[in-house]
């Protein structure tokens, strides 16, 4: 049972999350693989709205996603994109990556590779992921701008959609734990995190929401 303050502090965080970019085109959009096929959806979605001329789309697994996509994050986006009218040539794959360090950096290579100039690059994430991938990108590929997309969606509405809560609010403070140590790893900018973002943070944490929280000498994800 989820208690109701448990509630209110992911809504908080699930907030700071959100960044709330304005579309606007760029070279090339970078979907971050992950558990949610949603991702695949809004960068199909931007490409037809004409954002992004060229898609690369970025994973191999994690635990979330053997089961749900057995043949690789980045094949089942690519699959769902072409189903929703994308052509198979506008997608290049990237299958390796299996954290976001690595999904910045092989998606550069697999773009040098194919030719591709990118000033500017369409990020899109899970909702939540918004924040940590925009600070991580402005660090690691620094030379670019950087404009992020997610599924439109309120906490309750993505939760459903997932089908388990614990999960996404488990997720939603990972995130924000990255948010708070990654700069100091250098693995992404510094950004303004409000006490009372702070506080739903640590109250999480204290209600057992912790599975995706990584030791402070981790391996990055």
């Amino acid at each position: 049972m989820i208690s109701a303050q448990a509630w209110a502090d992911a809504h908080l965080l699930w907030d700071y999350h959100l960044l709330h970019h304005d579309p606007r085109s760029c070279s090339v959009a970078v979907g971050l693989g992950s558990h949610d096929l949603g991702v695949a959806d809004v960068t199909a979605e931007l490409y037809h709205q004409g954002m992004a001329p060229r898609i690369v789309f970025t994973g191999s697994n994690s635990p979330t996603t053997r089961a749900r996509m057995p043949r690789g994050e980045a094949v089942h986006y690519r699959e769902r994109a072409v189903q929703l009218g994308v052509p198979e040539s506008a997608v290049l794959l990237e299958p390796r990556a299996t954290s976001t360090v690595e999904n910045i950096e092989f998606s550069q290579a697999v773009l040098a590779e194919a030719g591709v100039t990118v000033s500017s690059v369409l990020l899109v994430s899970k909702p939540y992921e918004e924040r940590r991938s925009y600070a991580m990108m402005r660090k690691l590929w620094a030379d670019v701008d950087v404009v992020c997309a997610s599924t439109p969606m309120g906490l309750e509405e993505y939760v459903d959609s997932i089908g388990d809560a614990r999960m996404v609010i488990d997720m939603i403070v990972g995130a924000l734990q990255r948010v708070l140590v990654f700069p100091g790893w250098e693995l992404a900018i510094s950004q303004d995190v409000p006490s009372d973002v702070v506080e739903a943070y640590e109250q999480s944490c204290r209600e057992g929401f912790t599975s995706r929280l990584i030791p402070q000498a981790a391996e990055p994800a």
